[in-house]
């Protein structure tokens, strides 16, 4: 044991800590080379990696595109159909409804004004839909020539924003 201290105070601490600080540096050193050696075929790797991925993109991406617009497609297809299919139903109930001779009967009295023999039918005039049409056009088209009436017509579509 005294040999060993000995050995020890031979040495100055500066020489200890200056060879501690050599060893440390050349441990830090040979573990730098060694990342530096693992990060270039890392890189490498990592390069060809992303290589292949943006390929795949590349290559993926129009096929995706045409799948996503067909489903879309698609599925607005069958929006169509379905709709086709209630408008069907719907006329399916109309024309059975048609089949029967009293909604034929009621319809004709509604819209046609028919009515039975012996039944006196009246009109009666809604002076409140005279007054729109005379709001809606501007003025009564009764007391003006037919042909004045076609022109405003004219005239009115050629404006923009009426």
């Amino acid at each position: 044991m005294a040999g060993n201290r000995d050995r020890f105070s031979t040495f100055s601490t500066a020489t200890r800590l200056k060879q501690l600080g050599e060893r440390t540096a050349a441990h830090v050193y040979r573990s730098q080379n060694r990342r530096q050696v693992r990060r270039s075929r890392l890189t490498g790797r990592a390069a060809l990696l992303v290589l292949v991925l943006c390929t795949l993109v590349v290559a993926l991406a129009y096929p995706m595109r045409q799948y996503v617009s067909q489903r879309s497609e698609i599925a607005e297809q069958e929006r169509a159909a379905d709709a086709a299919a209630k408008r069907l139903e719907r006329l399916r109930d109309e024309k059975a409804r048609w089949q029967d001779d009293a909604y034929a009967e009621q319809q004709a009295r509604k819209h046609l004004h028919f009515v039975r023999p012996g039944e006196t039918g009246y009109i009666m005039a809604d002076p409140g839909a005279e007054a729109a049409q005379q709001r809606r056009t501007g003025h009564a088209g009764s007391d003006r020539p037919w042909y004045s009436n076609v022109w405003d017509g004219v005239d009115k579509a050629d404006r923009p924003g009426d």
